[in-house]
């Protein structure tokens, strides 16, 4: 069935139950980034496989939203499908909930699921289309209805995070949320996103693709707390640990019933922009709704002793992988035959080998040349290019493993012969990635204060990208961990304007795309950490995590102050000193070369 029958047997079955427009977004039910195939009906409905974008479809129209780093590959998917492309937060774009309220009249009916869509967003697109007479239907779901293929929710068995990785015990994350709840005068916690659930238990699983948690839900009361999960997918000893530190197991779709059923005259306390309105329109209207951030949220983000450390031997383990990586593509270049794919399975295998390794933190990107310069490409059998002389070859990868998550990207010449302008970009990119680990500043700053220095080479030049220049990252959980990042859009939400602390962990990933030719993107991941205190204040900085080199024969160093060669030559006597003990004589002699200073 082709895109075009797709759409028009969603319209037949919302003209069935009376909807004028159905809303499509791309979460599961639990406002994860990633999700499992079960929830992938945008991309079923769309034909669009990237990890972001909504698709709205009424009687006359499709469309879809997606953000910077999805333009080139929208564009491509959606060609021929009668789907309209809106490039969101592009000048003249219309937001989504704009469009909602300019194409409903008085009297029709926007539908979506209301398990996929976050309280929050609900609560604001309701309030306006009561203003023009519209309504909302939040208990259709429609994929169900037209999805004859949809795959099954196959639960995968829960591990148990043992303390020496985790550093803290659950029993004393619970009783640290259990005090937030008396401070802020709550009787129940409800949590709802997946990387919280783990972080809070000490559990992992591996229900989404790349992404290490356990699908479920959490009730946390003074009393006792709720897991509401699939039990086949927890053996006897996971089970009764669990047990110990008082958390009951009870059945995943269970929640709606509980929630339905809390005390009246209760404080609940939950996040409307993660939990889902199915949810939070099932408690009792007469409760009190305290709506605040999960505090686990900044509590999993700022990294104790125990997960630095880990986090540490973690990117030593990784640095490694990659440095045997990048060394045998310099070695085997024109002698061996490469294709983006093969360069994928040759990384993994490489990264495999690590003690404790669990498995990707994500799908690799390795875009070469003109795919390069989709920021988000992945490669597949039709679109596989040969990686050849003479180009760049961009790859973004990384790693889960015991001792925590990695994220790396390198941009590698294939062949000897560079251009001026490729070594102009990649150095501007360099020196922004550099200068940002050096950034020296007082604490209170948060990644909206910070995220100018890795921009300006770039933006000295007229130039910038079309994304964030770092991410949070999580501890064995989601690569992409908020609150804190690094860009220079101020948010609405001000939990995703996190001041900086010590012990998160966040990337540095400058970049410059030259569509139809090639990518540059430089990333290393940092860790908070302090430096002095003066009579002005607590001043904060970053280390560098990531230990693998950069691409000297796209280095203009003609290009670089005397300050940002230093801070590359330093690196660079880090990166060698600390990997090559791990290295064979002919990689480590090439690594010698590799970090020699400039």
């Amino acid at each position: 069935m082709d895109i075009a029958q797709r759409i028009k047997a969603l319209r037949s079955c919302m003209e069935k139950n009376g909807i004028n427009m159905y809303y499509i977004p791309s979460d599961d039910f639990h406002n994860s980034e990633y999700v499992s195939d079960y929830f992938k009906y945008r991309e079923y409905i769309s034909g669009f496989d990237g990890s972001a974008g909504t698709v709205i479809v009424t009687m006359e129209e499709a469309g879809l939203w997606t953000d910077g780093r999805y333009f080139i590959q929208a564009e491509k998917q959606l060609e021929g499908s009668g789907i309209k492309l809106y490039k969101s937060g592009t000048e003249g774009v219309i937001e989504i909930k704009d469009y909602i309220k300019e194409n409903l009249g008085k009297g029709e009916v926007l539908g979506f699921d209301g398990r996929t869509v976050q309280t929050a967003w609900a609560e604001e697109i309701e309030e306006s289309l009561n203003i023009t007479g519209a309504k909302i239907n939040s208990r259709l779901d429609l994929a169900g209805e037209t999805w004859k293929e949809r795959p099954c929710i196959a639960p995968q068995p829960v591990m148990l995070l043992d303390t020496c990785y985790a550093g803290e015990p659950r029993e004393s994350k619970i009783a640290r949320i259990r005090e937030y709840m008396e401070r802020n005068g709550a009787d129940y916690h409800i949590i709802t996103t997946l990387d919280d659930i783990a972080w809070i238990l000490n559990i992992r699983g591996n229900d989404i693709h790349c992404s290490p948690v356990v699908l479920s839900y959490l009730v946390i009361s003074m009393e006792e707390v709720m897991l509401f999960a699939y039990k086949e997918a927890f053996n006897k000893d996971t089970e009764e640990a669990l047990c110990k530190a008082g958390v009951l197991i009870k059945d995943y779709n269970d929640i709606y019933y509980y929630t339905k059923n809390l005390n009246k005259s209760s404080s609940i306390l939950f996040d409307k922009n993660t939990v889902n309105y199915a949810i939070s329109s099932n408690i009792p209207k007469e409760t009190k709704i305290i709506n605040r951030a999960n505090p686990s949220v900044l509590w999993k983000a700022i990294k104790n002793n125990t997960e630095t450390s880990n986090i540490k031997k973690a990117h030593i383990k990784d640095g490694v992988a990659v440095t045997k990586f990048i060394y045998w593509i310099k070695k085997n270049t024109g002698k061996v035959p490469m294709s983006e794919l093969s360069v994928i399975d040759k990384i993994e295998s490489i990264r495999s080998r690590g003690e404790n390794y669990i498995g990707p933190s994500f799908d690799t990107i390795a875009g070469f040349g003109s795919h390069g310069a989709i920021v988000h490409y992945s490669a597949t059998p039709s679109s596989d290019v040969p990686v050849e002389p003479d180009n760049l070859l961009l790859v973004d990868t990384g790693g889960h493993y015991l001792e925590g998550t990695t994220d790396i990207t390198r941009t590698i010449l294939i062949g000897n012969k560079a251009t001026e302008e490729q070594k102009k970009y990649y150095t501007a990119v360099l020196r922004g990635n550099l200068n940002l680990c050096d950034a020296h500043f007082l604490y209170g700053c948060s990644g909206v204060s910070l995220d100018y220095i890795a921009r300006k080479p770039l933006w000295d030049m007229g130039c910038d990208y079309n994304h964030g220049t770092g991410h949070g990252t999580g501890y064995l959980l989601n690569v992409h961990e908020g609150p804190n990042s690094f860009r220079f859009r101020i948010l609405p939400c001000p939990d995703a304007n996190a001041v900086f602390e010590e012990g998160m962990v966040t990337s540095d990933e400058p970049g410059m795309y030259i569509e139809g030719q090639y990518g540059i993107r430089l990333e290393n991941l940092l860790l908070c950490v302090k430096r002095e205190k003066t009579a002005y204040g607590q001043f904060m900085g970053f280390e560098h995590l990531t230990l693998v080199p950069f691409d000297k024969d796209l280095i203009n160093t003609a290009l670089m102050d005397p300050k940002e060669v230093k801070l590359l030559n330093n690196y660079h006597k880090k990166v060698f000193e600390t990997i090559s003990p791990y290295l064979d004589s002919e990689e480590a002699e090439w690594l010698k070369d590799a970090c020699a200073p400039l």
